[in-house]
């Protein structure tokens, strides 16, 4: 059974102060309507609290349940909520690079891929260069050909400008 909980107006024990409440046992089973001096009694014999998880009701709902342990696994859902939001890694590459220095920054990429990041390859034409773009595309071929097990191709190689641009996203 989901409750709602309204993380400002949530009280405890004493701090309830409404009479009669609707009280759930620890284990799930509802003892229906009761004084809540009486279920502040149950929970202590129990030796848990009395939690007002709903308190727009009529009349409130309250649970006998260990609030500390609450609070904890409360904290440690929220946290889990927070994913990590991948970012755009960007790698610029020169058409004549030598092939040691591809191999660093194919290794660089899978680190970033390996994060669940994106990765931007660029590669950058100058001067004499802008007359052998095949020479880029080749080369991209051959990226692609080198992290087709851990990346999937995003974008398709795409001259703008100056340069390839071919984005890579992780599997």
């Amino acid at each position: 059974m989901a409750i709602a909980l309204d993380r400002k107006a949530q009280r405890i024990n004493e701090q309830i102060r409404i009479s009669p409440v609707r009280v759930i046992g620890d284990d799930g089973t509802l003892y229906g309507v009761l004084e809540t001096s009486e279920a502040l009694q149950r929970a202590r014999e129990a030796g848990l609290d009395l939690v007002e998880v709903a308190p727009q009701e009529k009349p409130p709902v309250c649970r006998i349940m260990d609030y500390g342990k609450f609070k904890y696994q409360q904290k440690k859902r929220q946290h889990k909520g927070h994913a990590h939001h991948g970012k755009n890694k960007e790698l610029r590459l020169r058409p004549k690079i030598g092939d040691h220095d591809l191999m660093t920054k194919v290794n660089r990429a899978k680190e970033f891929l390996a994060e669940k990041d994106k990765v931007i390859f660029s590669v950058i034409f100058r001067g004499r260069e802008n007359a052998h773009t095949d020479e880029g595309f080749k080369l991209v071929q051959r990226l692609t050909k080198e992290l087709e097990e851990v990346a999937k191709l995003e974008q398709q190689p795409l001259m703008q400008g100056r340069r390839i641009v071919v984005i890579f996203a992780p599997k």
